[in-house]
């Protein structure tokens, strides 16, 4: 921006030739002072070339003739006062754009600093004309634009440094609109060469949650590299580290982060920076620090049923600085005495305890546990479960009185047979009676006693009589007869015994 300014002050005679073209002809005389123009500023240094672009988009409104009248003293007063009022009028439509973002250091050497940075957020309706990078050293607050027209490039290398300087940098957005706050590094560069730019080699498992346990040493080891040496600046929540608690060592390759007695508010994250005359790397190092939670609040027994029990409570105040991943419930009767797991890893806040032992007294204790482990103390009852044994009675159900009583009843009669000589036959009857009756088989009329030719059987009311290798003479009518005291029943049937001959030709 001061590249600007000062050549077109020192120069008026290439400003009034311009004011005359655009004043006088306005509409007609347009190419005219375009013919002009180029030979006009041959002395000029190259800093006016940004103002005569940013002036030549617009030559049909007097407005352009404004800012040219504004930067030439020995302009007549009264032509641009005549103007004045269409640039005012568009003055506060146009905004400049904002900041350039991330403005870093990429590179160091002997006489050299090369700057990286990023597209400002907003350009402004006009658009974005380039950047301007401006240096100051360390101490001073003369700040010097070194390059002389504005560059689209978001990465520029500030050449002819002398060795062993510090310099402030900063670079600007500049538009139509005029130039942006600057964006300006936070620490000055050292010009001395960078063999080798700052990076840190995070191991892999300190990238999540570095967890320990109250009490247990915090030794961590970062290594990374770069040349010259490194700073190594520690840092937590922005402000310096407790050293009577943290120690740091840091070599030229590596540092240590060493707690010997970890406690719960080491907890927390840590910044580590690794610098070289302006060029850095960061990394976070994220520490929690647990131990085992309190006990669960507030355990009731709520109900005892059978051999069951309901019971209920509420997390612990304090969960030891980790989650808590479920409850231990343990039973105790009171006989034993002995504790006895009954539920583990309970990942709600009630349950129910079954098979409980009836005639027992039983009391109930929880524990909490985290990633440390249960807790040292359990919430236990107030009270004991009483496991009584239910009396009940039994009640038969009252059915009215039936008389059962029934006479000798044949359901399925004998049926009339032929069988061969020499082979056993069976005759079937089914009775039914109450009381059961009494079975007697008769043989044309006689009763059939102790004979081993014949066996009688009687079972669920079917009854069977086995007439074992007939003869002939075996042959007749046989009665099956039953007799109770209500009365008595008969079924008939005929048995025909055949010669073998005799039965295959029938």
């Amino acid at each position: 921006m001061t590249g600007k300014t000062t050549p077109a002050a020192t120069d008026p005679a290439s400003v009034a030739p311009e004011k005359e073209t655009a004043l006088t002809p306005k509409e007609e005389a347009a190419p005219a002072p375009a013919a002009e123009e180029p030979p006009v500023p041959e002395h000029p240094p190259a800093t006016e070339q940004p103002t005569a672009p940013t002036d030549e988009p617009a030559p049909v409104p007097t407005a352009e003739a404004t800012p040219a009248s504004e930067e030439g003293p020995p302009a007549p007063p009264a032509e641009p006062q005549a103007s004045s009022p269409e640039p005012k009028s568009e003055k506060p439509k146009a905004e400049p754009p904002s900041s350039p973002l991330s403005l870093t250091v990429e590179e160091v050497s002997e006489n050299s600093v090369t700057l990286t940075w990023k597209a400002p957020e907003q350009t402004g309706r006009s658009g974005l004309d380039g950047y301007v990078v401006e240096i100051c050293k360390d101490g001073s607050t003369d700040w010097k634009a070194v390059n002389e027209e504005p560059f689209l490039s978001t990465r520029y290398t500030v050449q002819d440094l002398g060795s062993g300087d510090k310099i402030h940098v900063r670079v600007k957005a500049v538009s139509a609109s005029g130039a942006s706050v600057p964006a300006t590094l936070e620490q000055p560069v050292l010009i001395r060469e960078i063999l080798q730019l700052p990076r840190i080699r995070m191991p892999r498992h300190l990238r999540q949650t570095y967890v320990k346990r109250v009490g247990d040493a915090v030794n961590i080891m970062i290594p990374f590299q770069g040349k010259p040496q490194p700073e190594v600046v520690w840092t937590k929540g922005d402000q310096p580290l407790d050293t009577s608690r943290i120690n740091i060592r840091s070599t030229e390759k590596d540092t240590i982060f060493y707690i010997r007695q970890a406690q719960r508010s080491d907890s927390g994250k840590y910044e580590l920076a690794v610098r070289i005359n302006g060029a850095e790397d960061k990394a976070t190092l994220d520490i929690r620090v647990i131990e085992p939670p309190g006990p669960p609040q507030n355990l009731k027994l709520v109900d005892v049923w059978g051999f069951n029990v309901a019971l209920e409570w509420t997390p612990p105040v304090d969960n030891g600085n980790s989650e808590i991943k479920g409850y231990m419930v343990q039973k105790s009767d009171k006989k034993s005495g002995k504790w006895f797991t009954a539920l583990e890893r309970c990942t709600r806040t009630s349950c129910t305890i079954s098979d409980l032992i009836i005639g027992n007294t039983y009391s109930f204790r929880v524990f909490a546990e985290n990633a440390c482990g249960l807790s040292e103390k359990a919430a236990v009852t107030s009270g004991v479960a009483n496991i009584k044994k239910t009396k009940t009675t039994y009640q038969p159900e009252k059915i009215p009185q039936r008389d059962m009583m029934e006479p000798p009843k044949f359901t399925q009669p004998l049926t009339d047979r032929t069988t061969t000589r020499g082979y056993s036959t069976h005759l079937f009857c089914s009775v039914r009676g109450f009381p059961q009756p009494k079975i007697i088989w008769m043989k044309n009329q006689m009763e059939i006693r102790e004979d081993p030719k014949y066996i009688a059987m009687i079972e669920q009311g079917v009854c069977s009589l086995e007439i074992r290798k007939p003869s002939p003479f075996d042959g007749g009518i046989y009665t099956c007869k039953a007799v109770n005291p209500l009365g008595e029943a008969s079924v008939d049937c005929k048995l025909d015994v055949k010669g073998h001959w005799a039965a295959l030709w029938s």
